[in-house]
């Protein structure tokens, strides 16, 4: 069922960026709307300013965002209000690390991480919770930074020692001046959301090759946009492609009782 006003449940969300990640996330919505006969809860864990919350809001989900910064929820209820979606989206102040503080444990139906595990400061203490946050039955989305395509992206660059230097440290990270504090592999990031007590069900890229294409070149090409992402598409779900991409993305899963 989708409240009065919502979009129809065939609406798409891959008119926006990260399109294998809005596949998923739209099967997702899909399969839980049809599991529940009703609007599926959907939590945001670090959404910001809802540039995820706002279209799923529009998809007909009941989304609340966790966000630590006060300025990033307010812009957050401005295009909350904009869409039309207010009444579906709830914004609260909080951490990662103290999700439970503000949220009840198993109370979504889908939860999303994306852009959390890098830049917390207890990645496990995270997905933890994150997996608290979860119904029996219902799924958590981790996007995540990656460290190969970071090290790539540095040699590439000619900093090279920046890139030996992601490849050795445990992390993944340049150390103090870097704004990320860890970068996962597919193996470490599906480990910790295993750990967590969730079991993955998918793993793919997110700017597996969009992000080695210049601007000018889908500008000088007729189509060449609409070809960029079905390749994006195609090539998200494929190692070793999926694994040099700029960001993991991985749906899990807490196992219904």
């Amino acid at each position: 069922m989708v409240p009065p006003g919502a979009a129809s449940p065939t609406r798409r969300l891959l008119d926006m960026r990260a399109p294998a990640v809005h596949r998923a996330l739209e099967a997702e919505v899909a399969a839980a709307r049809g599991r529940l006969d009703a609007a599926p809860r959907v939590l945001d864990v670090g959404g910001g300013s809802g540039g995820w919350a706002v279209p799923l809001a529009r998809a007909g989900c009941l989304v609340t965002v966790v966000d630590p910064s006060p300025n990033a929820l307010a812009t957050l209820r401005r295009r909350a209000a904009e869409a039309g979606v207010q009444e579906r989206i709830t914004p609260l102040q909080g951490d990662a690390d103290t999700l439970a503080e503000v949220v009840a444990a198993g109370s979504a139906d889908l939860v999303l991480g994306h852009g959390v595990l890098e830049v917390v400061e207890d990645a496990a203490v995270a997905a933890g919770a994150l997996a608290a946050a979860a119904a029996p039955g219902g799924a958590v989305s981790v996007l995540a930074a990656n460290r190969y395509a970071a090290l790539l992206g540095r040699a590439l660059a000619g900093r090279l020692s920046e890139a030996r230097r992601l490849l050795e440290d445990p992390d993944g990270c340049l150390g103090g001046t870097d704004p990320v504090i860890r970068r996962f592999d597919t193996q470490r990031l599906t480990g910790l959301l295993e750990r967590a007590g969730l079991t993955v069900e998918l793993v793919q890229g997110d700017g597996v090759v969009a992000d080695l294409v210049p601007g000018g070149t889908l500008e000088a090409h007729p189509g060449a946009a609409d070809a960029l992402t079905g390749l994006e598409l195609a090539a998200a779900d494929r190692s070793p492609l999926r694994d040099i991409a700029t960001r993991l993305h991985v749906i899990a899963r807490r196992t219904a009782p």
